[in-house]
């Protein structure tokens, strides 16, 4: 049954208020997603609770019609959005070909300048968003043995590594160039990688951090799915075919399910099972471990075809 959430301010209800820093991220992820139009009065930013829509001014003294502003009487999120979009349109990008007007993703909107930046300075910006991500990791406590290197700077390796496509070996470049650039403070071999990568125990700390990366899109997102797919392993299952009188062999899968939100796409829980489990008993528990300050609104199930 879809639920209908209202916002009574930037935040949700029950939500602590974290501040201007809070709002200018949140109004960052809505110039990113939602489209805002400019008319005779300002600007119209489309609510987050899915109902009307506000409207905002930024020429003289910011005003924005939101019941946050109204009541603190400073910048809201709606104000940071439109004031981000501006500043966006205003740089100058490489020209690429427009789509024909019903092609335009309408969750998206046809703002090509946003897609330009985000995919020329993806790399970059990959490198610190994971720094910051893996920070928050705290440090176990040594014991006998010689002293381990920082867990956030090993994760951070990790999810280097996976990001880059790359073998262990190849992946020693970025490695070093990481620590040159400050975002790991000691530089790991690949053999030290994939030690942490086959560690079981690392587990329940890489979902957590799956479900922590997409809160600063929670006020954009409103429906999510669930959907599974199967990645192939280095290892094989090999057996003797009677029939045809030969050995055959097959790569062993593995299949992940994942709760992703449909406009943004951003991933909120996963769960990694064997081949042949089917999407159902997996997804009570990509529902249940979805971070409830998302506060999504409503369910979306998707079916291939």
């Amino acid at each position: 049954m879809a639920t209908r959430v209202s916002f009574l301010t930037a935040l949700g209800p029950g939500d602590p208020d974290d501040g201007q820093a809070g709002r200018q991220q949140r109004g960052m992820a809505i110039a990113a997603v939602v489209p805002i139009e400019k008319n005779r009065l300002g600007y119209k930013v489309p609510s987050q609770s899915g109902n009307g829509s506000y409207v905002v001014n930024v020429d003289d003294e910011p005003f924005c019609t939101c019941p946050d502003f109204e009541k603190r009487q400073d910048r809201c999120k709606h104000v940071y959005a439109v004031e981000f979009t501006v500043q966006r349109e205003a740089q100058p990008t490489e020209s690429d070909p427009a789509p024909e007007p019903e092609t335009v993703n309408v969750a998206l909107g046809p703002s090509w300048t946003a897609y330009n930046l985000a995919q020329t300075n993806e790399q970059e910006l990959f490198g610190t968003l994971l720094r910051e991500l893996c920070a928050g990791v705290p440090q176990p406590p040594q014991g006998k043995g010689r002293p381990r290197l920082p867990l956030s700077d090993m994760l951070f390796a990790v999810g280097l590594k996976v990001y880059s496509t790359m073998s262990g070996r190849r992946a020693m470049t970025d490695f070093r160039n990481a620590e040159a650039g400050g975002l790991m403070s000691t530089c790991p071999s690949y053999t030290t990688a994939f030690r942490y990568m086959e560690d079981p125990t690392l587990t329940p700390v890489l979902k957590s951090l799956i479900e922590q990366s997409p809160l600063p899109l929670k006020a954009v997102e409103s429906d999510f799915a669930a959907d599974a797919s199967g990645f192939s392993t280095s290892v094989f299952d090999r057996w003797y075919d009677h029939k045809w009188g030969k050995e055959k062999k097959q790569a062993r899968f593995l299949k992940a399910h994942i709760m992703c939100g449909v406009n943004t796409k951003i991933v909120t829980a996963v769960e990694v099972t064997e081949s042949n489990v089917h999407d159902s008993p997996p997804f009570p528990g990509l529902v249940s471990r979805t971070p409830p300050t998302l506060i999504w609104p409503r369910f979306r199930r998707t079916r291939r075809t």
